[in-house]
C-alpha cells in the first residue's frame, strides 16, 4: 500500500511533467484508482491529444477490466492510429466482449484511410473473439479477408486461426493451415501440439513434438514441453513422459512450475502417484494451479483420502479454491462407492456458488451418469443456468452409456433445436446410442451432419461410425468406411474386427486381424477379444485357439474374463463341453458369471444337464439375482424331459420374487421406428399384421415348417408369456416389414434379448418362402437369413 500510495503521490505532485514521465508512472499502476488519478492529471497538463499516452492509458485500463473506461477514452479521441486501435480490439476480446471487439474490427476496416487499416496484429487480436463466439461463419470470414489482405502467410495470424479452428473442432482446417504455412515457428508449432491435445489426436501431438526434438522444425521451448505432457497423460504413456521429463531436465525447463505441474499430472495419470507426489514436493511456491493438479492426481489414483487432506489443508490457508479444485476433487474416474462424497462435494459447490460454474457441473453431471444416478444427472444439468457444450455431451453420454438410448437421442434433438452445434464428442454419443438401438436412419442422419460440418476427419468419429454401421447391420458400408480412413488407430482396427464377428464373419476378421498385426499397429486386450469372439461366433476353434496362446506367448497380455469366456464359448461350439469345464478349474482366481453364463449355454444347444448343473450352481451363487440363469436351467432341465427339476428351478426362481426382463422387437420403416411386443395388438396395422402372419404360417408349413415347441426354453427370459400368446414379437416385426416394404426389400428388424429357437426357425422359412433377406440382431449377436440359411449356421 505504501508503494501504491508513493505511486499516486508522485502522479499528483512531484513527477516531471512530460511524456515519457506519465508513460512510466501509467505502466507502475497497480490499482484503477491510481490510473483514474493519473488520467486526470493528463487533462489538466494537457495531453488529452497525445496518442502514445492514450494508447498506454487505454491499453492499462483493459487490465483492469474497467471496459467502460476504456472505451469512453478510446472514442473521445478525435484521431485515433492504427496501434490504439488494436488496443480497443485487443482489449474487448480479452474482457469478454467478444461482440464489441468485432464491431470495433469492422470499423476499422470500413475506415478509408491507408494507415487506419487492419493490420497482422489487428487479425490476431480479433480471431480470439470469434473464437469466443463459438461462430465458425464469422472465423471463415475473417481467414478469407486474410489471404485477401496479403497476410496468409503471417504466423502470428496463422497461430490465431489454428487456436480458432480448434476451439470450435474443425480439427480438419486447423491442420490445413498449418500445412500450408510456408514457414513455422515455435509459437505456431507449440499451438498446434496443444491444440491437437484438446481435440484428442494424441498421436498427431506427439508426432509434432517428436519432429521438433529431431531438429525438423523449430527448437522445442518450455511451453512446447508443457504442451506435449497432456497427450502424454491422456495416452498414459509413461515411458514418453518420463522421455519428456528428461528433454526438460537438458534444457533447463525442470524447474518451471507449469513443467512440474504438467508432470504432476502426467505421472498420476500413469498411475505412478508415488512419482508424482514427490515432484509435488519439489515445486518450492506452490500455487493454486499445481495443488489442483495433484488433487486430481489423487483422485484419479482412487486415492480419496489424500485428495481430501491437501484440499483441506488449502481451506484451512486461507486459499480461495476455484472451479478447478472441485472438478479435480470429484472421482469421476473411480466413481463406484463415492455416492455420498458426491453429494457432499455437490452441497458444497452449492453453498460456494461455484455448481453455477459450467465445469463443476458437467463433472458432478457426469459422475451422477457414471454412479446410475440418472435423476440427479438430470436435475444437476437442467439446474445449470449456463449449459455449454460439454454440458450437453456429458448428459447425452450419461444416457447413451446407461442404455437410456431414447432419452440420449431425445436430448440430442434438443441440442440441435437450441441452436447449439455439436463437436465430435458430442457426435460419438450419439452415434453409440444409435449402434445401441439400432436407428440406423438416424444415424445416417448424423453421418451428413459429420460431413456438413467436417468431422468425418476425425477418427474418433469414424471410429464411431464404422461401429454404428456394423451394429446396425450394414458392415459392407462399415468396411467402406474403414477403407477410406487414412491413419487407422487400434480402435478403428478393433472395431472393424469386432463388427465382423458380430455378423459371424469370422474368416474376414481372421484377415483383418493379420493386417493389423503387419500394420504395426500396437494391439491391445480389446483386439484380441474381438478376434477370439468373431472366432467363436464362426465355429474357428483351432484358430482361435491358437490366438488365445498367441496373446499371452507373443504379445504379453494377461487374459481377463471376457478372454476366458470366449474359449469357453469356442470349446462349447465344437461340443467339448468338459474340455471347457477343465479349461475354467484352471483359470487363475475365481471365474466370473461371463464364464460360467457361457458355459450354460453351450449346455443348453448340446443338451448336457450334468455339466449344466455345476454351472448353473456357481451362476446361482455368483448372481443369484438374474433370472436369465434360472429359465435357462429350467429350460435345460425341460428339453431332457426331466420337468419335476424344471418346476424346481422355477418355483426357487419364484420365491425369490425375481421378474424376467420383457421381450421386444424393433423395425424402422420409412425412418420411422416400431416396436413390438409378444401378442402385441396396439399396432394400428394389427390386423394386416396377423393375417399376413397367417398367410406365412400356411406357406411354411408346405414347406416343412413345423413349430418347435420348446422354442420358449432357449435362453431367452420373456418367452414364458410368448409360448402362451403363440405369437412372437420378431414374427410380428417381420410381417409388419413385409406388408410395408416393396418386393425383395431386405428386412431388418432388432431383439432386445436373445432370438427364441422357434423365432430362429420360422425365420429362416420365411427368408425362403417369401424371397426376401432377414437382417437379425439380437443380444448376442447378427442373423442373416436368406433362402432359407442362417449365417451363425444354427449355434447363437
Amino acid at each position: 500500500m505504501a508503494a501504491a500510495g508513493a505511486v499516486t503521490t508522485a502522479a499528483a505532485s512531484y513527477i516531471p511533467r512530460t511524456r515519457d514521465s506519465f508513460l512510466y508512472f501509467l505502466s507502475r499502476a497497480v490499482t484503477l484508482s491510481q490510473l483514474t488519478q493519473l488520467h486526470a492529471q493528463l487533462l489538466h497538463h494537457g495531453f488529452r491529444s497525445d496518442i502514445a499516452t492514450t494508447t498506454k492509458l487505454t491499453n492499462r485500463l483493459f487490465d483492469f477490466s474497467a471496459v467502460h473506461h476504456a472505451r469512453s477514452l478510446y472514442f473521445s479521441f478525435p484521431e485515433p492510429d492504427r496501434f490504439l486501435c488494436n488496443v480497443l480490439v485487443k482489449g474487448l476480446a480479452s474482457n469478454e466482449s467478444p461482440r464489441s471487439a468485432i464491431s470495433a474490427f469492422k470499423r476499422l476496416r470500413e475506415e478509408k484511410s491507408i494507415d487506419l487499416g487492419p493490420d497482422n496484429f489487428t487479425y490476431a487480436f480479433v480471431i480470439p473473439a470469434a473464437a469466443s463466439l463459438g461462430d465458425v461463419k464469422v472465423g471463415l470470414s475473417l481467414h478469407g479477408q486474410v489471404i485477401v489482405g496479403g497476410f496468409g502467410s503471417d504466423l502470428f495470424i496463422g497461430s490465431a486461426f489454428i487456436d480458432f479452428y480448434f476451439k470450435l473442432g474443425r480439427d480438419d482446417m486447423a491442420r490445413k493451415v498449418f500445412d500450408e504455412l510456408p514457414e513455422r515457428d515455435a509459437v505456431l508449432c507449440n499451438t498446434m501440439v496443444s491444440g491437437l491435445g484438446r481435440c484428442s489426436r494424441f498421436e498427431e501431438s506427439i508426432g509434432i513434438f517428436r519432429r521438433m526434438v529431431s531438429g525438423d522444425g523449430p527448437k522445442v521451448d518450455c511451453t512446447t514441453v508443457i504442451s506435449v505432457l497432456p497427450a502424454a497423460a491422456e495416452l498414459q504413456d509413461l515411458r514418453l513422459g518420463m522421455e519428456v521429463h528428461c528433454l526438460a531436465i537438458k534444457f533447463g525447463f525442470y524447474s518451471h512450475v507449469s513443467v512440474l505441474t504438467g508432470l504432476v499430472s502426467l505421472y498420476s495419470k500413469c498411475g505412478d502417484i508415488g512419482s508424482a507426489k514427490l515432484l509435488f514436493g519439489q515445486i518450492g511456491r506452490r500455487d493454486l494451479i499445481s495443488c489442483n493438479a495433484m488433487i486430481a492426481g489423487f483422485t484419479c489414483n482412487d486415492d480419496i483420502e489424500s485428495s481430501l487432506k491437501l484440499f483441506r489443508e488449502l481451506l484451512q490457508t486461507g486459499e480461495k479454491v476455484n472451479p478447478s479444485t472441485i472438478v479435480g476433487l470429484i472421482p469421476v474416474h473411480s466413481p463406484f462407492g463415492h455416492l455420498l462424497l458426491t453429494n457432499c462435494i455437490h452441497g458444497f459447490s452449492i453453498k460456494s456458488g461455484m455448481v453455477s460454474r459450467p465445469s463443476v457441473s458437467t463433472a458432478l453431471t457426469t459422475i451422477y451418469s457414471r454412479l446410475n444416478e440418472m435423476d440427479s444427472a438430470r436435475r444437476t444439468f437442467d439446474e445449470s443456468s449456463d449449459k455449454t457444450l460439454a454440458s450437453w455431451n456429458a448428459m447425452i453420454s450419461g444416457y447413451a452409456q446407461n442404455g437410456l438410448t431414447e432419452a440420449a437421442v431425445s436430448l440430442f434433438q434438443e441440442m440441435q433445436m437450441s441452436n447449439i452445434s455439436p463437436n465430435p464428442v458430442t457426435i460419438t454419443s450419439i452415434l453409440s446410442a444409435c449402434a445401441q438401438l439400432g436407428a440406423l436412419s438416424l444415424g445416417q442422419w448424423v453421418h451428413g451432419l459429420i460431413k456438413s460440418n467436417k468431422f468425418d476427419s476425425n477418427i474418433y468419429v469414424s471410429t464411431a461410425l464404422i461401429d454404428m454401421y456394423a451394429k446396425c447391420g450394414s458392415i459392407v458400408e462399415a468396411r467402406r468406411l474403414f477403407d477410406s480412413i487414412p491413419n487407422k488407430n487400434n480402435v478403428t482396427w478393433n472395431a472393424m474386427i469386432s463388427g465382423y464377428g458380430l455378423h459371424g464373419h469370422g474368416q474376414e476378421a481372421l484377415k483383418l486381424f493379420h493386417e493389423m498385426v503387419s500394420s504395426g499397429t500396437p494391439l491391445t486386450r480389446i483386439t484380441f477379444l474381438s478376434i477370439l469372439y468373431a472366432c467363436s461366433h464362426s465355429g474357428l476353434v483351432k484358430e482361435g485357439e491358437e490366438i488365445f496362446k498367441s496373446m499371452t506367448r507373443d504379445h504379453g497380455f494377461e487374459p481377463i474374463s471376457e478372454h476366458y469366456a470366449c474359449v469357453v464359448d469356442i470349446l462349447g461350439r465344437a461340443g467339448k463341453l468338459k474340455e471347457a469345464l477343465e479349461f475354467i478349474e484352471g483359470i487363475p482366481g475365481d471365474p466370473g458369471t461371463p464364464i460360467w453364463s457361457t458355459l450354460l449355454g453351450a449346455c443348453m444347444v448340446h443338451k448336457d444337464t450334468n455339466v449344466a448343473r455345476i454351472a448353473s450352481e456357481k451362476l446361482f451363487e455368483l448372481d443369484p439375482g438374474n433370472m436369465g440363469y434360472y429359465v435357462l436351467m429350467s429350460n435345460i432341465y425341460s428339453s431332457d424331459k426331466n420337468f419335476p427339476g424344471a418346476a424346481f428351478v422355477r418355483q426357487v426362481a419364484k420365491k425369490r420374487k425375481l421378474s424376467k426382463t420383457p421381450g421386444c422387437t424393433l423395425i424402422e420403416i420409412h425412418q420411422k421406428p416400431h416396436v413390438f411386443k409378444a401378442g402385441d395388438w396396439s399396432h394400428p396395422q394389427s390386423r394386416a399384421i396377423y393375417a399376413e402372419l397367417e398367410r406365412l404360417n400356411g406357406k411354411m408349413k408346405e414347406a416343412g415348417y413345423q413349430a418347435e415347441t420348446m422354442a420358449s426354453l432357449h435362453d431367452v427370459e420373456e418367452e414364458e408369456k410368448e409360448l402362451m400368446v403363440k405369437v412372437h414379437s420378431e414374427k410380428l416385426a417381420i410381417a409388419f416389414g413385409l406388408i410395408s416394404t416393396e418386393p425383395g426389400t431386405e428386412i431388418r428388424i432388432f431383439k432386445n434379448l436373445r432370438i427364441c429357437l422357434d423365432c430362429h426357425t420360422a425365420s429362416k422359412y420365411i427368408s425362403k418362402v417369401s424371397q426376401r433377406v432377414i437382417v437379425a440382431r439380437d443380444a448376442n449377436r447378427f442373423h442373416r437369413f436368406e433362402d432359407g440359411v442362417c449365417s451363425c449356421g444354427d449355434y447363437w
